[in-house]
This record gives C-alpha cells, sequence and structure tokens, in this order.
C-alpha cells in the first residue's frame, strides 16, 4: 500500500492541473510522483483558462504581463502607506454604504462632525488596524534575518482590533478589494464547489491507494482552507496535514469558517509552516486555538519567492519536505 499526497492549490488562476501538480511534486520530492499524487484543481471554477506555460503565478511571487493577461497585471499586496490608506477608505465607504447610508452621510454622523476634529477622531478610530498592518510588515522584516521569535510565544500581533461583526464586514470588504477568489469561497457561494473539488481529490488518492496507506494533504493559501473545512466536515484519517502560507490562525477566518476551530477528527499530525513575511499568513501560530495542541506543530521559514507567499518555496523548506519524505521513504529522491 503506497502512501497518497493530495495537494491544495491556493488563490488565483494557475497553471494546467498536470503542470502544477508535477511543479509541487519537484518542489517537495525532487521528481514527478506520478499517481502517488493528486492535485485537487479547483481555479477552473472561477478561471476558465490556466495561466499559459512558463508564466509566473503572480499570487506566488512573480508577475504577468499586462499584455499577455488582457487586463491589469496581479500584484502582491504589501503593507505600504498607500495600501493601508487606500484599503481602509475603502472598507468604511463600503461598511457605511451597506449600513443604509453613504460615506458622506457616515462622516456627519456624531460629535465633531464635518470638523478637522471629527476628521481626525474618524482616522483615529483606524490607527490601531493601520498601525498593526505597517508594524506587522516591518517586524517580520526585521525578525526574518534571524528566524523570528519561538513559535508559539505569546505577544504577538493579533487580527483586527474591533468586534467579530464589524471585523468580519471589515474582512469581507478587504478580500473583495484584495482577493477576489477568498472572496468568492467565503461570500459568492463558491465555497461548496471548492470543497467538492477537494472531497473528491481525497477519495480518489484513498480509493487508488487502499484503505490501509498513510495519506498526506497540503493545503497553500486559501487551499488550506478548503482542505481544513473538508477534513472538519467529514472526518477522515489523514496522517500528515501540511498547511503553508495558510491564513487559519486570523481570527477574521476562524469568524467565517464553518464551525470552531479545532484538529479535525482522524487528524493524526499537522504542521504548519508559514514566512513572517508572508502577509496571507498574517498569524503565524495555529497551536493556541486549534486543539489538541500536541497534534499541531508551527514553523518559521523562509519563503525566497516575490512576496514570501510562493508555494513552491514553502514546499523546499525542511520543515515541510522532511515529514512528508518520512512517510513516503523509497519514493521520494
Amino acid at each position: 500500500m503506497e502512501p497518497r499526497i493530495v495537494y491544495v492549490h491556493g488563490n488565483g488562476n494557475k497553471p494546467r492541473e498536470d503542470l502544477l501538480k508535477s511543479q509541487w511534486d519537484r518542489a517537495l520530492f525532487g521528481v514527478d510522483m506520478g499517481s502517488a499524487s493528486r492535485m485537487a484543481y479547483w481555479a477552473s471554477l472561477l478561471h476558465p483558462h490556466p495561466l499559459p506555460d512558463g508564466r509566473a503565478d503572480p499570487l506566488d511571487g512573480g508577475a504577468v504581463p499586462v499584455e499577455e493577461t488582457g487586463g491589469p497585471a496581479a500584484r502582491a499586496v504589501e503593507p505600504t502607506e498607500e495600501f493601508v490608506t487606500r484599503t481602509l477608505a475603502e472598507a468604511r465607504a463600503g461598511i457605511a454604504v451597506r449600513a443604509g447610508g453613504t460615506e458622506a452621510g457616515a462622516a456627519d454622523t456624531g460629535a465633531g462632525a464635518g470638523t478637522a476634529a471629527g476628521a481626525g477622531a474618524a482616522a483615529g478610530a483606524d490607527e490601531p488596524l493601520a498601525g498593526w498592518l505597517r508594524d506587522m510588515g516591518y517586524l517580520a522584516e526585521a525578525l526574518a534575518e534571524d528566524g523570528g521569535p519561538p513559535v508559539g510565544a505569546a505577544g504577538g500581533p493579533e487580527a483586527f482590533p474591533l468586534p467579530a461583526s464589524a471585523r468580519t464586514r471589515l474582512f469581507r470588504l478587504l478580500v473583495e478589494h484584495t482577493f477576489k477568489d477568498v472572496h468568492a469561497y467565503f461570500f459568492g457561494g463558491v465555497g461548496p464547489a471548492i470543497r467538492d473539488v477537494v472531497r473528491q481529490a481525497l477519495d480518489q488518492a484513498r480509493e487508488g491507494a487502499g484503505a490501509g496507506a498513510p495519506l498526506v494533504v497540503v493545503g497553500h493559501s486559501l487551499g488550506s482552507i478548503a482542505a481544513y473545512e473538508v477534513l472538519a466536515e467529514e472526518p477522515r484519517r489523514v496522517d500528515l496535514f501540511v498547511t503553508i502560507g495558510s491564513p487559519l490562525a486570523i481570527t477574521e477566518v476562524q469568524d467565517v469558517l464553518a464551525g470552531p476551530p479545532a484538529v479535525p477528527d482522524g487528524l493524526a499530525l499537522w504542521r504548519n509552516a508559514s514566512d513572517l513575511r508572508d502577509l496571507v499568513a498574517l498569524d503565524h501560530t495555529l497551536r493556541p486555538e486549534y486543539a489538541p495542541v500536541h497534534l499541531v506543530s508551527d514553523h518559521l521559514v523562509l519563503n525566497t519567492s516575490g512576496n514570501h507567499h510562493g508555494a513552491r518555496e514553502y514546499l523546499a523548506t525542511g520543515p515541510v519536505r522532511e515529514p512528508v519524505r518520512a512517510l513516503f521513504g523509497g519514493l521520494a529522491t
């Protein structure tokens, strides 16, 4: 009974399925794994044409020229002053409109509105979030050189300092403006279809290997969310679950999961890896929220892709490769 591995890719358009699977195989094992690996390929649900062969995935830190995409090139989200200011302004406007008012009407509500003092108070309300986003990026750049603080240590940056209902509204608006597939998954009705793709890949991997064969599941970015929710909904035996560049530790993501965070039944070991500079994995420790904690380990790694989020760069790191190769034994080179 040979072990099997199922990959679940992340946000955005991707290369064709067989090429993407081979790329992940080679990053993780050094060779194409053939039928031992399977890609839960859901990009076609939202993107009718895959990326051309040889083109870098912009959401993995590469860039696709404008003339080859037919529209603006995708870009990595960076914690710049411009990004923070613009995103917060859009989020404020959207929340005001959805609450039944307008941006101007919202600004005219409350003491001091319409005055310099009122504008300052409104800006002050956003200061914790703006400062947190900036500091997170700068702190990560500084700490990544020497490996950062001990994983799981208390006192790390927390998610948006807002009530749960406000956090969810702001999270929805942020992903609507930055990560379209995340918005479609949580708020656009595409989540069930993506999870069906993951479920089918897991079933096919198990059928091909036999009931007792070791099974590894690797989820990147949004793919880690889809994989987690499938495993939480339908417990099944998984020997190793690996999440890379995952946002599952972020409070706003946990707010919109189908159930409270916990290690799914049937999961023997969960290994989570992130780069401190990866702005998708804004919170790098799963253990405090996902119990039982002895089944979960968090690992800080260096991801050398342009935005520190690339899947293949994560797969090539020791804390990801070593436990997977140990399960596969002689199949890996």
